[in-house]
């Protein structure tokens, strides 16, 4: 809950007006019978929903709201630089509205609208602030030449224009100048035959004018001075400038400082060095146009300088040369509404708002800047690049966290710096109800007038307490009043939960604000009920007096039992699938083979397909286990017939649980069908009238591959044979030719003669004939013998 909440209860409020500043969302019931037995009056101060949840109606809640309203809210002005009628500085509006008040409830921001327009032909002063010092001999024609510049530029920029001159060296004490009288005449190195002007502090040699050829007179015939040091006494001139309103002629217009030098500068501290100790005093010191005082005060601090251009709407421009930009520019981040550079009618422009704020009072900004750019926290105070008839706006958020002691108005402006014009805001606090104005003093109702009934309680007389005032602070405690406090004359005050005030119970508050004692004796709490889940009641419920009040749909100790059945719904819209019990929204699932979230699963039962194929079989084509018994067993379904399987309800066409199945039958054959449960009463069953069976075996090529394959075995085996045999026949033929040459060729000889080849026509026998023939048989040989011409 929000922390809020916790502080309207923790204010221990004892009054409406205490309550609406504990908080922006507190809230006070004004309902005379609100209180209940035990609880102190800052009870009736509490967050608004918490209020009406604890029995108080709206009318009765004290709640006031702030408000805004705007006061003065003049137009600003768009007027243009050519026209004909002039107008003065006052006859001019840059910034809407101009008064605005605002009535602030603690905690509650009130939030408006500011409007800023750069006028066009919008009057402007322009100071021009020159450093003759020595260093400034190279750089003096640029700077005459910068003069005569900004006085052209600024002609083209407004019709109603003023300019000044003034220039600066040092102050005139050693280190900072020589002292000796030659060189106070001419301090310039007689080297070179310079001729200079005596040294000075500050000179304002131009007042604010509009005669412009005054100022180009003047400006072309200024001499440089001398000085010893490379740091300036600029800070001495721009206090002058600034303070010394009368002698330099500022209006109440747009006033812009153009500050030229080609070095640094002396701030507070370095007066030192000449001896000089006494602070700057920020107050003007011209005599004859000459700042007299510069050896007597010191330089003064940066933060001394912004705040005196600041309190005269003084906006300055560094005009430097190259070499010092880095250190003007570091000086810019800290002089509000400053530049480096020159100026010209597109000059950046920085909207900032500076205000004093009440105690406890704080504000916001948010800008809406040029290009839709936005801008929140500190750049919401500002907005950049603002060019002559630009304009921008700013969203301001004022908050009052408490109100002032005496509850008195407060008045606050807020200007845009470098601008005369401001927005003056009155500031009303909210500090107390309004039905405290009818509040009756000295009421009866508050023990023989010992407080002022006001908002439904009473607001009791100084020394008085009690919800009625009815005790004195002098004697909150005795004997006589405790025993109001013990419940059936027991020995515990108010339960060792409360104290007992004037003979009544007020029970003591808890760490956490929602946790609260209460009744007559605090014997009851709203903390200490059965939980669930780690919360309170279930977080389906409230507490109170020890016992939960369950919400509706809810019941148990813990309020941790729906009643809501919704979660035991299957996805055929039955609960629990029509197989068991929705208890505390679980399905309890009566046959115990059933279970899962909705009973849906069985994990030893059949699909769906399979727990209807034989009824969808018989139905359909006539067959399976149940054709005898179909009518019987199997009319609980509707069968629809269709063509093919495109023509099967599909899920995604369906508003109730549907399930395809595919199943084969004794044959074979499969055969297709969906089953469904429509309006959770009605079975439709969608069948493929035509089984999609297996073709028959073509015999031929069946018995041509079995004979084919048989002679294709038996060449394989013949092959593997003839293989066989002749590895054998090589080896029993490498074995002869082996034994053949281990024979024993003496035994050869001696039984073995010669035969002699026998022709037709003659026959010889010799034993070195040639054509003999050899022949062995068991090593016995058998001569030839000659038969006639044969052998």
């Amino acid at each position: 809950m929000h922390l809020k909440h916790y502080d309207c209860i923790k204010a221990n409020a004892q009054s409406c007006g205490e309550c609406i500043q504990v908080a922006e969302k507190c809230g006070w019931c004004t309902d005379t019978d609100f209180l209940k037995q035990g609880e102190s009056k800052s009870a009736r101060c509490d967050e608004l929903q918490s209020l009406i949840t604890k029995g108080c109606t709206k009318a009765k809640i004290e709640n006031p709201r702030g408000s805004t309203s705007i006061n003065k809210n003049k137009p600003v002005t768009n007027r243009k630089k050519d026209m004909a009628e002039k107008l003065k500085a006052d006859q001019i509006t840059q910034i809407q509205p101009q008064k605005i008040t605002l009535n602030l409830r603690s905690g509650e921001a009130q939030t408006f609208k500011l409007k800023f327009k750069r006028a066009e032909d919008y009057p402007i002063d322009l100071y021009y602030l020159m450093d003759l010092s020595f260093s400034m001999k190279d750089d003096l024609e640029n700077v005459k030449n910068l003069g005569t510049d900004l006085m052209r530029e600024m002609k083209e920029v407004t019709s109603d224009f003023h300019i000044g001159f003034g220039s600066f060296v040092e102050k005139t004490v050693m280190p900072y100048i020589s002292t000796t009288p030659a060189r106070l005449l001419n301090p310039c190195t007689s080297t070179n035959n310079d001729t200079c002007t005596s040294p000075f502090s500050y000179k304002n040699v131009l007042k604010l004018t509009e005669d412009g050829e005054e100022f180009n007179s003047l400006v072309s015939k200024q001499q440089i001075s001398g000085n010893l040091d490379s740091p300036e006494g600029g800070f001495d001139a721009i206090m002058q400038v600034a303070v010394c309103g009368e002698a330099i002629g500022w209006r109440n217009v747009t006033s812009l400082l153009v500050f030229s030098t080609d070095a640094g500068f002396h701030f507070a501290g370095d007066g030192k060095l000449g001896g000089i100790v006494l602070p700057n005093d920020g107050k003007c010191h011209l005599e004859n146009n000459m700042y007299t005082m510069s050896h007597y005060y010191d330089y003064p601090s940066i933060a001394h300088l912004v705040q005196k251009l600041s309190d005269n709407n003084i906006q300055t421009i560094f005009a430097v040369t190259e070499e010092f930009q880095p250190v003007y520019k570091e000086l810019k981040n800290l002089i509000p509404k400053s530049a480096v550079g020159t100026l010209s009618s597109n000059s950046s422009n920085v909207i900032k708002y500076s205000l004093y704020l009440p105690e406890g009072v704080s504000i916001t900004y948010k800008s809406i800047c040029k290009n839709g750019w936005v801008g929140t926290g500190e750049n919401g105070r500002k907005c950049s690049n603002i060019s002559i008839g630009d304009e921008v706006s700013f969203e301001i958020a004022i908050k009052s966290e408490k109100c002032p002691p005496e509850g008195n108005s407060e008045t606050i402006t807020i200007k845009p710096l470098g601008f005369t014009e401001n927005v003056e805001i009155v500031l009303n606090f909210i500090c107390e109800c309004e039905c405290s104005k009818d509040g009756k003093p000295l009421s009866e109702m508050c023990h023989n007038g010992n407080g002022t009934f006001e908002c439904g309680a009473c607001r009791c007389n100084e020394g008085r307490i009690g919800r009625l005032c009815e005790c004195s602070t002098d004697e909150v405690r005795t004997d006589d009043l405790d025993a109001n406090c013990r419940k059936d004359n027991g020995t515990d005050i108010c339960s060792n939960n409360g104290d007992c005030v004037c003979g009544t119970c007020e029970c003591k508050k808890r760490e956490n604000p929602e946790e609260r004692y209460s009744r007559k004796f605090c014997e009851c709490d709203n903390f200490n009920c059965d939980r669930s889940n780690n919360k309170l009641c279930g977080g389906h419920g409230r507490c109170e007096c020890r016992v939960c009040i369950c919400d509706a749909n809810y019941t148990g100790s813990a309020c941790d039992c729906s009643l809501d059945t919704s979660t035991c719904l299957a996805a055929n819209k039955q609960i629990c699938n029509g197989r068991g019990t929705c208890e505390c929204g679980v399905c309890k699932c009566t046959n115990p083979k059933f279970q899962g979230p909705t009973c849906e699963i069985c994990p030893t039962c059949p699909g769906v397909c399979a727990e209807h194929k034989d009824c969808v079989q018989c139905q359909a084509f006539e067959t399976g286990e149940k054709k005898d018994t179909c009518k019987r067993d199997c009319s609980y379904f509707n069968l629809i017939r269709v063509k093919d399987r495109d023509k099967l309800p599909q899920p995604a066409d369906q508003s109730y649980p549907l399930s395809h199945c595919k199943e084969r039958d004794a044959n074979d054959c499969w055969f297709y069908y969906t089953y469904a449960v429509r309006n959770h009463t009605e079975r439709e069953v969608y069948v493929v009238d035509t089984l999609e069976c297996p073709a028959g075996p073509d015999i031929i090529p069946i018995v041509a591959g079995v004979v084919a394959g048989i002679v294709l075995i038996g060449l394989a085996l013949l092959l593997i044979w003839k293989l066989l045999m002749i590895i054998h026949d090589r080896r029993e033929f490498a074995k002869f030719e082996k034994e053949k040459m281990n024979a024993k060729w003496d035994t050869v000889r001696r039984i073995t003669p010669a035969y002699c080849r026998i022709t037709p026509t003659n026959v010889r026998s010799e034993n070195n004939c040639s054509g003999c023939f050899l022949l062995f048989t068991l090593q016995i040989s058998v001569p030839l013998k000659a038969r006639g011409n044969s052998v």
